[in-house]
């Protein structure tokens, strides 16, 4: 199973990514981290990250791991290119959308952010507000963060998963 996230920078997608990829079994793909280590060996990073994410869950997902893609998903072409991957690898998706729904305490989050990749920088709350993201039109687990704490998140998540 292809475990596709998506939301806005300081959202909780990777706390949420990685509790659960802890929970499952699963393979953790954080996009920040594969975009680092392209800039870090001095290569401009447009969309080779998530070109390059696709090709490892792929090749996961043939051997039967269930990959959490963790990533902003921003709009209907990475969706349908992580659709796609599960297609070409015969899995189910499940697409959940991680929200914080209290600005205040999103705010909070993005601007007492610190980076965990060496030489990532994190991106602004004004970065983060003026960021194109398109809202969803399929179906999909829409999780609050502000109302949720990360093993509520994981817990539903998981039951989702077997559905």
């Amino acid at each position: 199973m292809l475990i596709a996230f998506s939301g806005l920078p300081g959202a909780g997608k990777t706390t949420i990514a990685r509790e659960l990829a802890r929970a499952i079994g699963g393979l953790h793909l954080r996009i920040d981290t594969i975009e680092q280590a392209l800039r870090n060996d001095g290569i401009e990073v447009t969309s080779q990250g998530y070109v390059v994410a696709y090709a490892v869950a792929e090749d996961n997902l043939r051997l039967g791991r269930i990959v959490v893609s963790d990533c902003v998903n921003p709009d209907e072409r990475t969706r349908s290119a992580w659709h796609s991957v599960a297609a070409r690898a015969a899995v189910r998706v499940l697409n959940v959308e991680i929200i914080c729904s209290d600005p205040t305490e999103h705010r909070r989050r993005v601007e007492s952010r610190r980076p965990d990749i060496s030489g990532h920088r994190v991106p602004t709350w004004q970065e983060t507000v003026a960021r194109d993201y398109e809202g969803w039109k399929t179906k999909l687990l829409v999780i609050d963060t502000a109302r949720l704490n990360v093993a509520q998140a994981v817990s539903a998540i998981v039951a989702a998963k077997a559905t």
